[in-house]
């Protein structure tokens, strides 16, 4: 059970049974409903967008999401465990998936390698194919996070947000595994990434028609996404971490960086093409072809005409003739 409340915004505090409902003895988590979901409305947007916006057959895109989606699960939880080995006493305990524990960089990561890999053997444009992936990534994380929010997690915690309108409970309040008693308030970091993400997938798709580029998309998308998470990563109080840092603070900024650089060279890359055809069209205009005889008049011309002569001598033959 999680118990949740959100008192300055007049909602006391409410519990929430982690589990959906139970089959076969089996408990469906309303964490793994959620995150399906997700899942099923970033394939329709992906499959919509990857054939009518960048004209892919229906057949590769679902072949890549077949390889991805499970793929990127397996990524998501592999680095979760490589950077939560303490919590870890078997391989057993490493692969219980179902009892929580995701790394949505993973995922991307994971996700990426097997999209580039696909689309070098089948010979397609990858950048292309990103371009239409990268919002629906997005979607799928919006609605993801809010498995976290049935969890009562990924919260984070600040001096002062006691003050905040928003401000959340949970119950005990973990930072870094360590409970803290003496907190009551905590930042509900799940909800401001959510809504970080929506605010990026409406820029995203306006900027979509615009795109100069293939590629241009997806670098948006990174460096969205990366900003976002890595400034949000410092209130996390739950950040995994590698040799102390708080690992996605350094991947989400520094994801941020390159996204940037390489949107600015791409589209300096798209500048530069538009002034070689522009050159190329100066240098070489196109031919104007004049028909060889212009009648604008809309005059009928009789091509067989007889010259002044031959009228003369025609009228004088007739004035000479006989009449009867």
């Amino acid at each position: 059970m999680s118990t949740i409340g959100f008192p300055g915004l007049g909602i006391e505090p409410f519990t929430i049974n982690k589990t959906a409902f139970t089959i076969f003895g089996l408990r469906v988590q309303w964490y793994a409903l959620i995150i399906v979901v997700g899942i099923l409305l970033a394939l329709f947007y992906f499959l919509r967008r990857g054939t009518r916006t960048e004209g892919f057959s229906e057949d590769d895109l679902l072949n890549i999401c077949i390889l991805v989606i499970p793929i990127s699960i397996i990524g998501a939880r592999a680095v979760y465990v490589l950077t939560s080995l303490e919590k870890y006493n078997s391989i057993w305990d490493a692969l219980k998936i179902w009892e929580g524990g995701l790394a949505i960089y993973g995922a991307i990561l994971f996700g990426l390698a097997t999209v580039l890999i696909y689309c070098r053997h089948r010979k397609l444009p990858a950048l292309k194919l990103l371009d239409a992936l990268a919002p629906a990534v997005m979607l799928g994380q919006i609605i993801g996070r809010w498995g976290n929010f049935v969890n009562a997690e990924a919260y984070g915690y600040s001096a002062g947000v006691e003050k905040l309108p928003w401000r959340m409970t949970v119950g005990t309040v973990y930072i870094d595994g360590v409970p803290h008693p003496e907190i009551e308030f905590v930042h509900p970091t799940f909800l401001y990434e959510s809504l970080w993400n929506l605010l990026g997938f409406i820029v995203i798709n306006l900027f979509y028609r615009h795109k100069k580029r293939d590629g241009q998309v997806f670098y948006l998308y990174v460096a969205w996404y990366g900003l976002g998470r890595g400034l949000l990563e410092f209130l996390r109080t739950d950040s995994l971490r590698i040799f102390g840092y708080k690992a996605f603070v350094i991947l989400g900024l520094g994801s941020f960086v390159i996204a940037v650089i390489l949107l600015i060279v791409s589209y300096r890359r798209a500048a530069a093409e538009r002034e070689e055809i522009e050159a190329y069209t100066s240098a070489n205009p196109t031919p104007v072809s004049v028909p060889e005889t212009e009648n604008t008049l809309d005059i009928p011309v009789d091509y067989d005409h007889k010259d002044d002569n031959d009228e003369s001598d025609e009228k004088e033959g007739e004035d000479n003739g006989d009449h009867t």
